[in-house]
């Protein structure tokens, strides 16, 4: 099986990344063929910083890095290395039809709030097609919120292969990530940047603990009984706890006479735990900023040879090498 994911450097990683997509990406990394790209060119419909977005794609790759994405693997790279990307992309854009476009959600929600968007945005599913199209990826993990990019790409690669009267684009299936683990985010929502309630995975443990003592919580007495399944603090914990230690702070809630605060304190020694490895793991790399930079060129290298030989198929359908055999 040929996977292929990309995740965009708009931001540092936070536990919402990781548990609901990061941590199912390097649980496939074993397959034929894994390609995990830094989507540097989508960011830049977002990201219009250089310095920003630099910072943003090395601390990428050092966190997928120290999260267990191996390179003798997986085949890590920037997007942007890969100039093949770029060409498909137009090839792909010629005969896409703009309806098709239009029905897109990140354009559509724009449109329908009244928000002006830029032509980037509008034709950001195509570069998406051609991300998973140029390495005849069999199957692209997404969210349930991103099934539509891969019906729009199975769309695109079906009217090319019409078009030209051949099977030169694989059509992609998706396999849709497990989102049932909670994640929510410091006021109970969904943790996300967008609504500024996010816990990044790489804080000082100084930092983490701060935060976490933001977490919404109600007014219940330290005495009195509390609800763990209504529990924002409790729904993070079971992300790292084991089915035991779960029943014994579910007990602790019930029981009553414990606080938020220690349940809080609970949740930041787990979480310390979980990732302690991946801490060192990550410092150890920020020290070493020539290999991760060597991992991206040689994961580039790799990428490249898989794009051009499919650009150079899609070149030839096109009629863009070679003469036509009409002629």
């Amino acid at each position: 099986m040929k996977v292929l994911s990309g995740i965009q450097p708009t931001g540092r990683f936070h536990w919402g990344n990781y548990f609901g997509a990061i941590r199912q990406y390097i649980s496939l990394q074993d397959n034929e063929q894994a390609f995990y790209f830094i989507a540097d060119l989508h960011a830049l419909t977002t990201v219009r910083d250089a310095n920003v977005l630099q910072q943003n794609i090395t601390d990428a790759a050092i966190d997928l890095l120290a999260l267990g994405l191996k390179p003798e693997q997986a085949t890590l790279f920037r997007q942007s290395d890969v100039p093949e990307v770029s060409e498909l992309t137009w090839l792909l854009m010629t005969l896409t039809q703009m309806h098709l476009l239009e029905k897109c959600h990140a354009y559509k929600d724009k449109k329908d709030k009244g928000i002006s968007a830029d032509a980037g945005l509008f034709t950001y599913p195509v570069l998406m097609a051609a991300d998973i199209l140029i390495y005849d990826s069999d199957v692209v993990p997404v969210g349930q919120d991103q099934v539509q990019h891969i019906e729009v790409t199975r769309d695109i690669a079906q009217r090319f292969n019409s078009t030209y009267g051949g099977e030169f684009l694989v059509l992609p299936d998706k396999h849709v990530l497990d989102h049932s683990a909670k994640v929510p985010g410091l006021d109970g929502q969904k943790m996300s940047k967008s609504y500024n309630n996010t816990i990044p995975l790489f804080d000082t443990p100084k930092k983490l603990k701060k935060l976490i003592n933001k977490i919404k919580t109600d007014s219940t007495p330290l005495e009195d009984p509390k609800n763990p399944d209504t529990c924002p603090v409790f729904d993070l914990y079971k992300l790292f706890a084991t089915p035991e230690q779960q029943v014994d702070l579910a007990g602790k809630y019930r029981a009553g006479g414990m606080g938020y605060g220690e349940a809080k304190s609970t949740l930041h020694d787990a979480a310390m735990e979980y990732f302690g490895s991946a801490f060192e793991r990550r410092a150890e790399l920020e020290s070493r900023p020539d290999d991760v930079e060597d991992i991206l060129a040689a994961g580039a290298a790799k990428a490249r040879a898989k794009a051009q030989e499919v650009v150079e198929r899609c070149r030839t359908a096109c009629g863009l090498r070679g003469k036509p055999a009409s002629l």
